[in-house]
């Protein structure tokens, strides 16, 4: 009596590929924690970016020049509040000023920064 191959997967060669299949889920897995943290810092920096071009824009569409020196103040913005920083100084051609703005987000560090150059007057 001869015995026919039955055909299927051993116990092996199935706890091989359960293995496999387990290290590729965890890979995904941890994929996808390092894009969703990466998702929440770039969303921060273009709000903070928003806000900081809202403030440059003020600065050069208001009349009056801003004052010289530095005023800070917090805005907010898609339910944070930012902290900013705007730093006015003169340029050695006395007809213009330099802005720089910077702002922080609700943590602290600093998260956009804008220079931009205005005609005093």
């Amino acid at each position: 009596m001869t015995r026919e191959k039955e055909g299927g997967f051993t116990l092996i060669e199935a706890l091989v590929a359960l293995a496999i299949f387990g290290l590729a889920a965890v890979t995904l897995l941890r994929l996808e924690g390092a894009t969703m943290s990466s998702t929440r810092l770039l969303e921060r920096k273009v709000i903070a970016q928003i806000v900081a071009r809202n403030l440059a824009t003020e600065a050069l569409t208001d009349p009056v020049s801003p004052p010289f020196g530095t005023v800070s103040g917090v805005e907010s913005n898609a339910g944070s509040e930012w902290r900013w920083t705007r730093r006015t100084t003169r340029m050695g051609d006395t007809r213009l000023q330099r802005i720089a703005i910077s702002v922080a987000d609700p943590g602290g560090g600093e998260a956009a920064a804008v220079l931009l150059y205005r005609r005093v007057g």
